[in-house]
Protein backbone atom coordinates (compact mmCIF):
# COMPACT_ATOMS: atom_id res chain seq x y z
CA UNK A 1 0.00 0.00 0.00
CA UNK A 2 3.18 2.28 0.91
CA UNK A 3 4.50 1.74 -2.82
CA UNK A 4 1.49 2.39 -4.18
CA UNK A 5 0.51 5.81 -2.35
CA UNK A 6 4.55 6.47 -3.21
CA UNK A 7 4.03 5.48 -6.94
CA UNK A 8 1.20 7.65 -7.21
CA UNK A 9 2.60 10.90 -5.60
CA UNK A 10 5.66 10.57 -7.41
CA UNK A 11 3.94 10.11 -10.80
CA UNK A 12 1.45 13.36 -9.50
CA UNK A 13 4.42 15.67 -9.36
CA UNK A 14 6.06 14.53 -12.14
CA UNK A 15 3.24 14.98 -14.09
CA UNK A 16 2.65 18.97 -12.46
CA UNK A 17 6.42 19.56 -13.15
CA UNK A 18 6.08 18.37 -16.94
CA UNK A 19 3.09 21.04 -17.20
CA UNK A 20 4.34 23.99 -14.94
CA UNK A 21 5.26 25.19 -18.64
CA UNK A 22 2.01 24.98 -19.48
CA UNK A 23 0.85 27.91 -17.35
CA UNK A 24 3.67 30.50 -18.89
CA UNK A 25 2.72 32.23 -21.66
CA UNK A 26 4.57 34.68 -24.43
CA UNK A 27 3.66 37.42 -26.31
CA UNK A 28 4.66 40.61 -27.65
CA UNK A 29 1.73 42.31 -27.26
CA UNK A 30 1.48 45.48 -24.71
CA UNK A 31 -2.11 44.94 -24.24
CA UNK A 32 -1.73 41.63 -22.38
CA UNK A 33 -0.37 43.55 -19.36
CA UNK A 34 -2.34 45.44 -16.85
CA UNK A 35 -2.85 48.73 -17.86
CA UNK A 36 -0.23 50.66 -15.01
CA UNK A 37 2.48 48.59 -16.90
CA UNK A 38 1.16 49.87 -20.08
CA UNK A 39 1.71 53.35 -18.71
CA UNK A 40 5.00 52.92 -17.01
CA UNK A 41 6.70 51.78 -20.35
CA UNK A 42 5.38 54.43 -22.34
CA UNK A 43 6.27 56.79 -19.68
CA UNK A 44 9.81 55.92 -19.03
CA UNK A 45 10.77 53.84 -22.51
CA UNK A 46 9.09 55.42 -24.62
CA UNK A 47 11.15 54.36 -27.79
CA UNK A 48 11.80 50.87 -26.87
CA UNK A 49 10.16 47.90 -28.36
CA UNK A 50 8.75 45.20 -26.76
CA UNK A 51 10.91 42.18 -28.02
CA UNK A 52 9.15 39.56 -25.57
CA UNK A 53 6.01 40.02 -22.55
CA UNK A 54 6.61 36.07 -20.44
CA UNK A 55 2.92 35.82 -18.08
CA UNK A 56 4.06 33.66 -15.64
CA UNK A 57 0.59 32.08 -14.02
CA UNK A 58 1.48 30.26 -11.17
CA UNK A 59 -0.63 27.38 -9.55
CA UNK A 60 -0.40 29.18 -6.10
CA UNK A 61 1.05 33.06 -6.33
CA UNK A 62 -0.50 35.56 -8.30
CA UNK A 63 0.29 36.04 -12.05
CA UNK A 64 3.51 38.64 -12.94
CA UNK A 65 4.93 39.71 -16.31
CA UNK A 66 8.53 39.51 -17.10
CA UNK A 67 9.08 41.85 -19.95
CA UNK A 68 12.28 41.94 -22.12
CA UNK A 69 12.92 45.49 -24.42
CA UNK A 70 14.41 45.22 -27.70
CA UNK A 71 17.56 47.47 -25.84
CA UNK A 72 17.82 44.71 -23.96
CA UNK A 73 15.92 45.97 -20.40
CA UNK A 74 14.33 43.65 -18.64
CA UNK A 75 11.47 44.70 -16.46
CA UNK A 76 9.59 42.34 -13.80
CA UNK A 77 5.83 43.61 -13.01
CA UNK A 78 3.60 42.13 -10.21
CA UNK A 79 -0.14 41.02 -11.27
CA UNK A 80 -1.48 44.56 -11.00
CA UNK A 81 1.06 46.23 -12.64
CA UNK A 82 3.45 47.70 -10.41
CA UNK A 83 6.90 47.15 -11.47
CA UNK A 84 9.13 44.71 -9.10
CA UNK A 85 12.49 45.47 -10.93
CA UNK A 86 14.20 47.10 -13.58
CA UNK A 87 17.73 45.97 -15.48
CA UNK A 88 18.90 48.66 -18.15
CA UNK A 89 22.24 46.33 -18.08
CA UNK A 90 24.98 48.72 -18.94
CA UNK A 91 22.51 51.93 -19.37
CA UNK A 92 21.50 54.51 -16.66
CA UNK A 93 17.85 54.12 -15.06
CA UNK A 94 15.35 56.83 -15.96
CA UNK A 95 15.96 59.40 -13.28
CA UNK A 96 12.26 59.07 -12.03
CA UNK A 97 12.26 55.18 -11.09
CA UNK A 98 15.10 55.62 -8.71
CA UNK A 99 13.76 57.83 -5.36
CA UNK A 100 15.40 61.38 -4.90
CA UNK A 101 17.09 60.57 -1.27
CA UNK A 102 18.56 57.45 -2.97
CA UNK A 103 19.54 58.91 -6.21
CA UNK A 104 21.04 62.00 -4.23
CA UNK A 105 23.30 59.70 -2.30
CA UNK A 106 23.66 57.71 -5.06
CA UNK A 107 25.43 61.27 -6.92
CA UNK A 108 27.05 62.35 -3.08
CA UNK A 109 28.62 58.96 -2.55
CA UNK A 110 29.60 56.90 -5.97
CA UNK A 111 29.78 60.17 -8.09
CA UNK A 112 31.86 59.00 -10.90
CA UNK A 113 29.08 55.43 -10.96
CA UNK A 114 25.30 55.22 -12.36
CA UNK A 115 22.43 53.46 -11.31
CA UNK A 116 21.63 50.12 -13.94
CA UNK A 117 19.56 48.31 -11.66
CA UNK A 118 16.21 48.72 -9.40
CA UNK A 119 14.87 46.18 -7.20
CA UNK A 120 11.94 46.75 -4.94
CA UNK A 121 11.91 44.59 -2.17
CA UNK A 122 9.58 44.72 0.99
CA UNK A 123 11.57 45.94 3.18
CA UNK A 124 13.47 48.77 0.76
CA UNK A 125 15.34 48.72 -2.39
CA UNK A 126 18.54 47.12 -3.99
CA UNK A 127 20.22 49.67 -6.13
CA UNK A 128 22.68 48.03 -9.01
CA UNK A 129 25.74 50.76 -9.77
CA UNK A 130 27.57 50.33 -12.69
CA UNK A 131 30.36 48.64 -11.30
CA UNK A 132 29.04 45.62 -10.73
CA UNK A 133 27.69 46.66 -7.37
CA UNK A 134 24.46 46.27 -5.66
CA UNK A 135 23.58 48.56 -2.61
CA UNK A 136 20.74 48.30 -0.35
CA UNK A 137 18.43 51.24 1.04
CA UNK A 138 15.28 50.56 3.35
CA UNK A 139 11.83 51.93 3.20
CA UNK A 140 13.12 55.66 4.38
CA UNK A 141 15.81 55.22 1.30
CA UNK A 142 18.27 55.23 4.34
CA UNK A 143 21.74 53.49 3.09
CA UNK A 144 21.96 50.03 4.30
CA UNK A 145 24.99 48.74 2.78
CA UNK A 146 26.71 46.38 0.11
CA UNK A 147 24.89 43.00 -1.20
CA UNK A 148 26.78 39.96 -1.21
CA UNK A 149 27.01 39.28 -4.58
CA UNK A 150 25.49 35.64 -5.77
CA UNK A 151 27.60 33.20 -6.89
Amino acid sequence: MKKLLLTLMAALMAVTAANASIFDKYTLKRSELPEEAQTMLTEYFPKAKVSMIKVDKHLLKKTDYDVRLSNGIKIEFSNKGKWTSVDCGKKELPEGLVPGAIRRYIAKNFSELKAVSICKRSGGYDIGLSDGNTHRFNLLHQYKGTVAAKD
